[in-house]
């Protein structure tokens, strides 16, 4: 009975180069996503301060906007002048 039974390790084929160029480009890709996932959960000190830059900068651009207002009027006077022309 022992005489019937096959024990030895099946044939697998050795693999060809494409396939250990998927495996390890696979692998590579995968790591390359647990980096980029951890430097969106990991905030570094520098992107607070450009955030603190950013925020003053953008008040200083709502200022400008505010300090504005009369260009659109001139544009709107120039727009009506040039109907009553025609």
């Amino acid at each position: 009975m022992s005489a019937d039974l096959d024990l030895t390790p099946p044939e697998v084929p050795e693999p060809t180069f494409l396939e250990s160029l998927l495996r390890y480009g696979l692998f590579l890709g995968a790591i390359f996503q647990l980096i980029c996932i951890l430097a969106v959960i990991i905030p570094t000190s520098k992107g607070h301060e450009q955030e603190e830059t950013e925020s003053t900068d953008g008040k200083a651009a709502d200022q400008m906007k505010k300090s504005k207002g009369p260009a659109p009027q001139i544009r709107q006077k120039l727009k009506k002048e040039s109907k009553k022309k025609r």
